[in-house]
């Protein structure tokens, strides 16, 4: 009973990751835009960076949410005005991790620092930040299911965007930019392969078992649980992609 006193935020955290990326993943793999998130991810977590840094972590959340949306409406207007998208956000990729270490180059706990950025450790997460969790997933999750389908042009693209830059500011603070992406990616990309069932359903379904799984793994075996997030979920992801599409 203690056991499930102490964990259960950092289990209902993971359920909602899964739930919420999940959702997002499917679209990015559709458009063709992989690294999108993991931009966003990167350039949001500058904010991180500098309020750790520079702040004693003040206003860290109000700089990941700026820097994520001033990511997100640069994807979102290279995506109509140019024509090598993936190159365009391969920079903006390269341009938030240089600035980064960049930022924490002069800081004595650097390195450990950007692991944190990296991959973050939601085992021990507190009831308030769930709630926090919950009060940005689940008004974008409503965006994303009854607003966002009924949009078209310029308006689609800047709803998907910025809903993704929420997501990734929330997202990023509690779990890692590596973390994100796994996320994102993994269970969309399994529950794409597949033609029987909703990509979304096999996407949450294989995705709630792989988180699961990690937090219970990293806290038996005293492994960093972000990276175990990240191993698990995509060499899941990996097993089952070979699986449904290997040539017969």
């Amino acid at each position: 009973m203690q056991i499930i006193e102490i964990f259960w935020p950092a289990f209902t955290l993971a359920i909602l990751l899964v739930y919420i990326h999940a959702i997002f993943g499917i679209e990015i793999i559709r458009r063709g835009v992989i690294f999108t998130d993991l931009a966003i991810g990167q350039i949001a977590a500058i904010g991180m960076a500098l309020s750790i840094t520079f702040l004693d972590g003040s206003y860290q959340t109000l700089l990941v949410l700026t820097f994520a949306i001033f990511a997100a409406l640069a994807i979102a207007w290279a995506s109509k005005n140019l024509k090598n998208v993936e190159a365009f956000i391969g920079l903006l990729y390269a341009l938030g991790i240089s600035s980064i270490m960049i930022i924490l180059a002069n800081s004595a706990e650097g390195i450990e620092i950007f692991s944190k950025l990296s991959a973050a450790d939601i085992l021990f997460t507190s009831k308030n930040e769930l709630y926090t969790s919950v009060m940005f997933y689940i008004p974008i999750s409503l965006v994303m299911f009854f607003f966002y389908p009924k949009t078209k042009g310029f308006l689609r693209e800047i709803t998907f965007f910025i809903m993704l830059a929420l997501t990734v500011t929330s997202s990023v603070q509690s779990a890692g930019v590596l973390v994100v992406f796994a996320l994102l990616i993994a269970p969309a990309y399994m529950g794409i392969v597949q033609k029987k069932l909703h990509p979304l359903i096999v996407a949450w379904i294989s995705g709630v078992i792989a988180i699961i799984t990690a937090l219970i793994g990293s806290y038996h075996f005293d492994l960093p649980t972000g990276y175990s997030i990240v191993f698990v979920m995509v060499a899941l992801s990996i097993v089952f992609v070979v699986i449904k599409e290997r040539k017969v």
